[in-house]
């Protein structure tokens, strides 16, 4: 017996009985019963949820692109459903919408939108305010297409949010590898920018100095969000400074971000950077 499990299903099987069930675990959802003890992942919640639905129902949303590979999802997001005519309940999200023929696959034995549907449905229903970093996400676990995800959209003319889809879905770069990440670059090309480029690799002679999160190759300007283990690990710091140097030596202007710095003070490093690169007088290594 799965630790989330059909109470009816297995008292019927005679696993429980009915005293055994209501000592030993308690109700996450209708019939549906888990250990008392038990903490709960999202896979748990996401199969609770499953089995809530009679089995009828398919995972999507946040909690599928988690099911996928997504990081950066806490363990408890709301579970989301796509179930025709199916009713609501508390700490689920439950929608009625069309799943065309190869929408769905499955992930541990729970029916789940595939990747290029999670993320037509992402970019439909999150708030303007996250969703790329969502779909960032995403596409890094999964590799999904942005021509897949605008293929559904032409499949589904009339759903709801297909605005939003199309405007995000130019900028998802699966090269973020956070949501901070994904911020600093969004901030760099709302400003102006062109959109830089992601992971870039740079090679001190025959090894791989660093992996830089963005920026511009041709005029050597980077950008990177540091991470509070950047500076509370000694190991890490003295690490990081000793990378700095040297990509300053083979002609890097690398801007270090960090969460305290405010918007219009990176914004003023990176334009500097790039009058400094971009000045007639200026040469680069």
């Amino acid at each position: 017996m799965n630790r989330v499990f059909l109470g009816t299903e297995a008292i019927a099987s005679g696993q429980l009985t009915e005293h055994e069930l209501r000592r030993w675990h308690r109700c996450v959802y209708p019939d549906v019963y888990v250990p008392k003890s038990a903490d709960l992942s999202l896979r748990d919640r996401a199969w609770a949820a499953w089995l809530w639905s009679k089995r009828r129902a398919v995972v999507a949303g946040v909690a599928a692109a988690a099911l996928h590979g997504s990081n950066w999802i806490d363990a408890n997001e709301p579970i989301e459903l796509i179930a025709p005519s199916a009713r609501r309940h508390q700490g689920l999200i439950v929608r009625n919408e069309t799943l065309a023929d190869g929408e769905v696959t499955s992930v541990g034995g729970v029916p789940v939108t595939t990747p290029a549907r999670t993320a037509f449905d992402l970019g439909r229903h999150l708030p303007a305010t996250t969703v790329t970093a969502r779909l960032d996400a995403l596409m890094r676990a999964t590799s999904f297409s942005v021509d897949q995800v605008t293929q559904l959209a032409l499949r589904h003319p009339g759903a709801r949010g297909v605005r939003q889809l199309r405007a995000v879905l130019p900028l998802v770069d699966g090269g973020a590898a956070s949501p901070k990440e994904t911020w600093l670059r969004m901030l760099l090309v709302e400003a102006g920018f062109p959109s830089p480029t992601t992971q870039i690799p740079v090679a001190d002679g025959w090894r791989l100095l660093a992996v830089l999160d963005m920026g511009w190759e041709d005029i050597k300007v980077a950008a990177e969000y540091d991470g509070d283990h950047h500076r509370s690990i000694r190991a890490q710091y003295v690490k990081d400074r000793r990378r700095l140097r040297r990509l300053e030596e083979l002609g890097w202007i690398v801007i270090r971000v960090i969460d305290e710095d405010r918007p219009n003070d990176i914004l003023r490093q990176v334009r500097e950077a790039f009058r400094r690169r971009t000045s007639p007088r200026s040469t680069v290594a």
